[in-house]
């Protein structure tokens, strides 16, 4: 599908087109990938940030309880969420280039690796050498949003810190690839731009990276903007109806690609959304550092919508006549030998 095939289907649709342009979804989904969905769970690592982001609570400027994890107290953490089922976790943290470190993370990653069929990281980006070495110690799989394509957009919300320049962050997707690490999450933070136009750069970004990197694995995610310690004003609003079209519409322009929904939104609409498009789900989150066994002790990065247990999210995607899928199939084998 080339762009302006793309952008026709971010076009206001009747009832009627916007109807068939979701069934086309729900279909391409089921053939692409089954009648699974996998779920994970991010671990928050620390909310420790030297970027000043004005729609973000870890942002710098915020007076709050800063906490970055132990080693140790890190493991406790993903133990309990392997006790929930967990197989697939994601490591994130606020932008902290001494408290969240390569060394940090590369001895953590060497101890959970053994214990997770999956393990990824949203933290601050880093140089080829840097994710190679992170890729020997265990981390298979990088997200790493743009947030916003509007650049005039992007540098009035990023004010100071390494995030502020737009050109180096949009590099460091292709250092991710180059690193050998093979799974690469991008994404836009919708609110913050017109999202036809967000969406149509962050397609265009997707196809260049996979004309060049076309033996990688992509997933695309396009968290909203919730309410946090930064009282942003949100500018550009995104339906419930928009949210479900854009969902639709990446599906049929990328239908290999995984589509990732976390627990911003609400229990209604992601029941709504299984087998729409999506084929990952985050479950039970907590978005504060230490939260699953220590909750609200620090400040969180937003407030969740859908508060409900990992079982009872399992449910609600068996309700649905989908699998979920807590471990890949090869850990699972591999465990039973």
């Amino acid at each position: 599908m080339n762009v302006q095939q793309f952008q026709n289907l971010l076009k206001p649709l009747t009832e009627s087109e916007r109807l068939h342009l979701f069934q086309s979804a729900r279909t391409l989904t089921r053939q692409r990938f089954g009648r699974t969905i996998q779920l994970f769970a991010p671990l928050y690592i620390s909310n420790e940030c030297v970027v000043t982001c004005t729609y973000c609570g870890f942002s710098r400027q915020n007076k709050i309880e800063r906490k970055t994890l132990t080693v140790d107290e890190v493991l406790k953490e993903a133990e309990y969420l392997r006790q929930q089922r967990f197989r697939h976790l994601l490591l994130v943290s606020g932008e902290h280039p001494k408290q969240v470190s390569p060394e940090y993370l590369s001895l953590i990653a060497q101890k959970l690796r053994p214990l997770f069929a999956s393990l990824a990281i949203e933290v601050a980006p880093f140089d080829k050498e840097t994710y190679s070495r992170l890729c020997a110690s265990g981390v298979d799989r990088v997200v790493l949003y743009q947030e916003t394509y509007d650049r005039l957009q992007y540098a009035s919300v990023h004010l100071a810190g390494p995030k502020k320049f737009y050109e180096k962050r949009i590099q460091s997707a292709e250092a991710v690839l180059q690193s050998g690490i093979r799974s690469l999450g991008m994404g836009i933070l919708l609110g913050l731009s017109d999202w036809r136009a967000e969406a149509t750069a962050l397609f265009e970004h997707l196809l260049g990276l996979r004309k060049k990197y076309w033996r990688a694995d992509y997933t695309v995610s396009f968290p909203r903007l919730r309410p946090c310690a930064s009282d942003f004003a949100i500018p550009h609003p995104v339906s419930d109806d928009d949210f479900k079209q854009l969902i639709a519409a990446f599906r049929l322009a990328l239908p290999e690609a995984g589509i990732v929904l976390s627990t911003r939104e609400s229990a209604t609409l992601r029941d709504e959304l299984i087998g729409l498009g999506v084929t990952q789900m985050s479950a039970g989150s907590r978005t504060e550092p230490g939260g699953y066994l220590h909750p609200d002790q620090a400040l969180k990065q937003f407030e969740t919508e859908d508060q409900r247990s990992p079982e009872e999210i399992s449910r609600a995607v068996q309700a649905k006549g989908l699998e979920p899928v807590w471990k890949d199939e090869e850990s699972t084998l591999m465990e039973v030998l």
